[in-house]
């Protein structure tokens, strides 16, 4: 694996203080609605946020938060999409002329067009630029690794004895490669039973903390499956949705990011 520092310039109009990636080893634990939940509660707290699709042949950023229509194109560059709570936000989902479009594109151009989205788009000024990586250790996340600044990884993960082996993948690439890592959020951990309150554990009981604990990393918490979160991801107004659970997670973000860059900025 090449590990050397292949770093692209960001575009000269925009100034971005904090990069992170959240990041999974496989598919479906929920990376990218996590992704949409530090980005929309970093920017509730009035954060400049923006948020970087990087999942170009399974987008799903978009629909997450409600945004559609083109970017518009300046000298300077693209210009993201504002979703309704002022996320900036930019996804291939947003250039093509259907949403389920596919896009049946090989490893380099993949590479490019997220390159392009750190090159070519006008973020402006951020405090926080989340990037929703795609599922596995393949091209896409190492191009993201290597050619751009990322100060951390989030890494997302669910009980299921699977997601927690495949996961333990990205946490050893990540390290191969010399990126922090700011924690590890359990996703899907338990419902409740709306009728009589017990806990219901679909995919096994919580592993999260014990895990982290074993790897070292921070744990930064643990997200249950509830039905409100399903509802306004489906509307694409996962900006509307507040619980304790997220409020713990950014919390403890926070306290990693400050060990992580010697105090908040």
């Amino acid at each position: 694996m090449e590990t050397g520092n292949l770093q692209q310039p960001g575009n000269a109009q925009s100034s971005i203080d904090r990069v992170i990636a959240v990041m999974s080893g496989k598919g479906g634990v929920g990376k990218s609605s996590v992704t949409a939940l530090i980005a929309s509660q970093l920017a509730q707290q009035g954060h400049k946020v923006g948020v970087l699709d990087a999942d170009i042949t399974g987008p799903s950023i978009p629909r997450l938060l409600g945004v559609s229509g083109k970017p518009q194109s300046t000298d300077g560059g693209l210009l993201p999409v504002h979703s309704d709570e002022g996320l900036k936000v930019m996804s291939l989902n947003l250039l093509l002329e259907e949403e389920d479009q596919p896009v049946i594109w090989r490893g380099p151009l993949i590479a490019g067009a997220i390159r392009q989205f750190w090159t070519d788009v006008v973020w402006g000024d951020l405090d926080f630029l989340i990037i929703d990586l795609p599922p596995g250790t393949g091209d896409a996340p190492l191009t993201v690794l290597q050619s751009l600044p990322v100060d951390g990884l989030v890494l997302v993960s669910t009980p299921q004895e699977l997601a927690v082996m495949i996961v333990k993948k990205a946490i050893h690439m990540a390290r191969t490669m010399g990126v922090p890592i700011l924690g590890l959020v359990e996703n899907m951990s338990g419902l409740k039973c709306p009728h009589c309150g017990e806990l219901i554990e679909p995919f096994g009981p919580s592993k999260g903390a014990i895990i982290s604990l074993e790897l070292e990393l921070a744990f930064l918490g643990s997200l249950p499956i509830e039905a409100k979160l399903r509802e306004l991801s489906d509307r694409g107004e996962i900006e509307k949705y507040s619980s304790e659970a997220v409020d713990e997670l950014i919390d403890n973000l926070r306290i990693q990011l400050g060990a992580l860059k010697g105090g908040e900025k």
